[in-house]
């Protein structure tokens, strides 16, 4: 990959809550803040080196935790990183477990989606007279997958690889008869914050992973209902295993792309060129400026 000669550059993004940005060994760590075509981003971004590899930090829900799922502007958040050069994003989300065998603390990497939101502004960077379809039958990039769960297993952390991770409205969580039939329809874990970010990603040509923290079995297990005050102390609680999980994989990201993520965007508009709408096009520039003939 080349480097940019943008002194605000970065090759890895990482989308989280709180602490995420604080990681020990961080230099020259400083923020930026970002305009997008699409809005604010969550917050400003954090910007820093992690071994030699420059990297951004956005809090998802902004600092201070502000933000709503239903209410994140996830287009202006992957538009921002992808101006800073980012080719690789580590979500880092909570979630509930859908069966016995995923408990609290247990870390895992899926590699499905589900939708069942039903309100999400932004879920892509098309329209207004661009049409534009991207393949997503694999949502998470499988190479960063293995790289992120390889180190994850180097470090000893209790972590499963695979499922599928739906994701729900918000803000509340699932009654029991909707927790029963995600659970029925063999879905692993479940979650309010990874769609549309992670379609957007792709369209984006950006790999894109989550780390999701177990936190709860949901409502379906009698006995262990989700609360507030659960999912923030297994969150506190691991903390620590996520920074360090983080910190040993950043510096060992691949810096050449050889996955479908890479070239995701290439086939993907599908409007006659004479018809293309210019106003659109400019604020996909980034994003797909080099598959449009001038």
């Amino acid at each position: 990959m080349k480097k940019s000669a943008n002194k605000n550059f970065a090759s890895v993004g990482i989308i989280g809550g709180s602490g995420v940005y604080e990681l020990e060994g961080i230099e020259n760590l400083r923020e930026v803040k970002i305009k997008t075509p699409f809005g604010n981003p969550s917050d400003v971004i954090m910007l820093g080196t992690l071994e030699g590899t420059a990297c951004a930090f956005l809090p998802r829900h902004g600092r201070g935790h502000t933000i709503l799922p239903s209410e994140l502007n996830s287009r202006a958040n992957i538009w921002a990183l992808k101006s800073l050069g980012v080719e690789q994003i580590i979500s880092v989300s909570a979630c509930g477990s859908l069966k016995e065998e995923l408990p609290p603390r247990t870390f895992v990497i899926p590699d499905q989606l589900f939708d069942r939101t039903k309100s999400r502004p932004g879920s892509t960077f098309y329209g207004g007279g661009v049409v534009g379809h991207t393949p997503f039958a694999h949502p998470y990039c499988s190479v960063l997958t293995d790289k992120v769960f390889s180190e994850a297993k180097s470090l000893g952390m209790q972590m499963r690889k695979g499922g599928t991770f739906v994701i729900i409205e918000g803000p509340n969580f699932s009654t029991v008869a909707e927790s029963q039939v995600w659970r029925q329809l063999g879905f692993s874990i479940i979650g309010m914050t990874n769609l549309p970010e992670a379609r957007l990603a792709r369209e984006a040509e950006i790999c894109y992973i989550t780390v999701a923290l177990v936190t709860d079995y949901d409502v379906w297990k009698e006995g262990e209902e989700v609360s507030v005050d659960k999912v923030l102390a297994t969150i506190k609680a691991n903390v620590s295993n996520v920074k360090q999980l983080l910190r040993a994989s950043i510096p060992k990201l691949a810096r050449a792309r050889k996955c479908e993520c890479a070239s995701a965007a290439q086939f993907a508009i599908q409007t006659n060129p004479a018809h293309l709408n210019k106003k659109t096009l400019k604020k996909l520039e980034l994003l797909v400026g080099k598959y449009i003939k001038k």
